[in-house]
């Protein structure tokens, strides 16, 4: 698969988002294929794990988040379902899997309800260890500093808003991938 071709037709332009999205999906990338070569034990497909991690954001550009240059009509909270219908049209349900649940450190079908968030009514947790990976290495950066890597007590401070339960779930990666 060639997510940059993926990438270009969703971001035909060469502009300050497709930046933002390129710059946060590559330091995405390379965290996680640091974990993928020092955890063989995993047997994560390495190949897989880079283009999931390239394309986990493709949605935000259909998301209204001006901060960072999304311009779109839908709640920022849509990305990862949004990019998954992308991933689908494309023909890649794996890819897409990755997409819808990589926010936060997952979302469940509980969260969901008691939050009264905008998505499908269903668990959108990281169930692979290729979609656990692509969401873990994704709570080390932001699209609002895009070269900074947190450490993990920042990562971990970012969750609170989203549940304790992600918390908890992003400990248990901090031990077995770090």
């Amino acid at each position: 698969m060639d997510y940059q071709k993926i990438i270009d037709k969703y971001y035909p332009e060469d502009n300050e988002l497709k930046h933002i999205l390129t710059v946060h999906s590559r330091m995405v990338a390379t965290k996680a294929l640091r974990i993928v070569d020092k955890h063989p034990e995993l047997g994560a497909d390495r190949q897989f794990v880079e283009e999931a991690a390239m394309l986990h954001d493709i949605g935000i550009f259909m998301t209204d988040a001006p901060g960072i240059q999304c311009f779109g009509t839908q709640p920022y909270i849509c990305h990862g379902t949004l990019g998954a219908e992308l991933m689908r049209k494309e023909g890649f349900p794996r890819h897409a899997l990755v997409c819808e649940r990589h926010t936060g450190a997952g979302i469940s079908l509980l969260d969901i309800k008691t939050q009264g968030l905008p998505i499908p009514l269903r668990d959108m947790l990281p169930v692979s260890i290729e979609e656990q990976i692509v969401c873990y290495a994704d709570k080390f950066f932001s699209k609002t500093r895009l070269e900074h890597e947190k450490t993990t007590e920042e990562a971990t401070r970012s969750l609170l808003k989203f549940s304790t339960e992600g918390v908890e779930r992003f400990k248990s990666w901090i031990e077995r991938f770090e």
